[in-house]
């Protein structure tokens, strides 16, 4: 006689194993306990590159809250590639011993912690929002920042210098050297940012590139840059890490970095050992109009995610648990990343776990709230 299997799922089981946004997510070794992150956001508050306790407590209390990833805000890996003054920065190995305390912190309460590698080229040496907007010139601390080509963001921003090829080719060591230190301050995923109108995003944009050489021109050149960087990072990962990309789909403007090419780029970082694509936009252009709503860039991710057959983030306006839920059942990416929402409410996953029907784990010394 043949014993057929007994099902012992239940309702409710059988809900939870819908939640998606709740699913684990594993990239090369790491798996991520639910596929929420936390986006870079800029915090403007170091010296010299130095990460504080507002950052422990900041960054910490996003794992407190359930999200499965951590990112720091953008860590130039030079002094010159901070966006302000007031940037976290990851250029020199005196930055290690806070960050590592910020990791231990973010590891122990169950969730992945990231950083975001960074250089702000041509829109660096600038005003933190809340001290005034565009250029800090040198009396006043500011700096000589570099660019693909020289060519000024905006008017009111400084004017850069282009970088020769012997000059990239340095930045790309500094890019490395900065993954290392990442790596010895126990960072688990690392992004590299080539987004929102910084160094390599401007290298991709024809917008702000301009060269004649092997790094401008054609997409090929334009995005040799990243390559390098990808590559001089990939050479010393190890192998059971992820390396993430963070870019800008499009610039929203003709004749700017246009979302096939952005395809293009993302087909051959996948070759060349990048683990997903968190997908943004803009920043680039200082006067794109840009058609602003609820999820306005999960098209980007999914057109990334499909045409180049690499795991996406997705980010943009994403505040609603059941559109997050529905944003990865739809196939369309396969990480949320949430920032803005983040600052509002910092214990978001939990809050989305009880409204979605899913019996998160909650923190043991907050369990009294959870009922």
């Amino acid at each position: 006689m043949t014993t057929l299997p007994i099902n012992n799922t239940t309702a409710d089981d059988q809900k939870k194993q819908t939640v998606t946004l709740f699913e684990p997510y594993t990239l090369r070794d790491i798996t991520f306990r639910n596929r929420i992150a936390v986006a870079p956001m800029c915090q403007y508050s170091s010296v010299d590159g130095f990460a504080t306790d507002w950052h422990l407590v900041h960054l910490g209390s996003f794992a407190v809250g359930g999200a499965a990833l951590v990112i720091t805000e953008a860590a130039a890996v030079e002094a010159r590639g901070r966006i302000s003054p007031q940037d976290l920065g990851i250029y020199k190995d005196e930055h290690i011993e806070m960050l590592s305390r910020i990791t231990t912190f973010i590891k122990a309460q169950g969730a992945r912690a990231g950083i975001q590698l960074a250089h702000a080229g041509r829109k660096a040496s600038t005003f933190r929002p809340w001290s005034g907007s565009g250029e800090v010139t040198k009396e006043n601390g500011g700096w000589q920042t570099i660019a693909p080509s020289a060519v000024r963001f905006a008017q009111n921003f400084p004017l850069p210098t282009e970088l020769s090829v012997a000059e990239i080719a340095e930045v790309v060591q500094s890019f490395q050297d900065g993954a290392r230190r990442a790596l010895k301050a126990g960072f688990e995923v690392l992004e590299i940012h080539a987004a929102h109108g910084y160094l390599l995003h401007q290298f991709l944009s024809p917008y702000s590139n301009k060269r004649e050489d092997q790094y401008g021109g054609s997409l090929e050149n334009r995005m040799r840059f990243l390559v390098e960087v990808v590559t001089a990072i990939r050479e010393i990962m190890p192998a059971e890490l992820p390396l993430l990309v963070r870019v800008s789909a499009t610039d929203w403007i003709e004749d700017g970095l246009t979302l096939e090419e952005s395809v293009e780029v993302a087909r051959a970082l996948k070759i060349h050992g990048v683990d997903l694509i968190d997908v943004s936009s803009g920043g680039n252009v200082a006067q794109a109009k840009i058609a602003v709503g609820p999820g306005y860039q999960v098209p980007f991710a999914e057109r990334i995610r499909h045409g180049a057959d690499v795991p996406t983030g997705a980010v943009g306006l994403i505040t609603e648990p059941a559109q997050a839920n529905e944003i990865l059942q739809q196939q369309q990416a396969d990480l949320i990343l949430l920032a803005r929402e983040l600052l509002r409410d910092p214990h978001w996953p939990l809050r989305a776990a009880r409204e979605l029907g899913y019996d998160l784990a909650w923190p043991k010394q907050y369990e009294r709230a959870k009922i």
